[in-house]
């Protein structure tokens, strides 16, 4: 695994263990040579991850749009800046460059990240790992929620496996280099509900 795309806010947030906790990712990720990618921006949680892994000796990357740079908030002295030109370029791209994806604590922009690559597994577009680095219980919620989904039918249990999660940094890279994707084909098994669906209720597809 040479290089982990990681999502989180660009803002500390309300609990200091957040920025903590970006900043012992970071310093992991250099540690384990492992290049770290991510949205370019030098404010919050996105600021404190960029900042431990450079320091730490790390390769840093960041993607960021051409409107984002010209209102300022690019981080500086990165390894790399990949300037492009809106966010459809920029999450492509660092999918790309990337061969996993973290979400640390973040707001709409980091959940709505997270889950198009996790979708993007779903149908098997990419293999790579996703998880959650779920700092001081922040989305426990959302795995609630998750879990909600799948016994409602519509995430298959492979497919809430497939997310990975846990509390520590280390224990969820390790989890990442063990990481086997799920042999569920998501249209096959929506097809085959769906049958069963119509079946139980005498519809009749033509």
């Amino acid at each position: 695994m040479k290089r982990i795309c990681v999502f989180c806010g660009s803002s500390p947030g309300a609990n200091p263990a957040f920025m903590k906790a970006a900043e012992e990712l970071g310093t992991l990720l250099a540690v384990r040579k492992i290049g770290l990618i991510y949205g370019g921006s030098g404010f919050g949680l996105m600021g404190a991850i960029s900042r431990a892994a450079i320091q730490a000796g790390g390769e840093v990357i960041g993607v960021i749009p051409r409107a984002m740079v010209e209102k300022g908030v690019e981080s500086h002295g990165l390894t790399d800046v990949r300037m492009v030109s809106d966010m459809h370029e920029r999450k492509s791209l660092m999918a790309s460059l990337a061969d996993g994806f973290i979400a640390l604590p973040g707001g709409y922009g980091t959940l709505e990240e997270i889950f198009e690559v996790i979708t993007w597994a779903q149908l098997g577009y990419h293999n790579k790992p996703c998880g959650f680095l779920n700092i001081a219980g922040y989305y426990d919620h959302l795995f609630e929620f998750l879990q909600h989904g799948s016994q409602q039918g519509f995430i298959d249990a492979a497919h809430l496996e497939m997310v990975l999660w846990d509390e520590t940094p280390s224990l969820l890279l390790d989890r990442f280099l063990l990481y086997r994707p799920p042999e569920v084909d998501k249209l096959a098994s929506a097809a085959k509900k769906t049958a069963g669906y119509n079946h139980q209720n005498g519809i009749h597809s033509h």
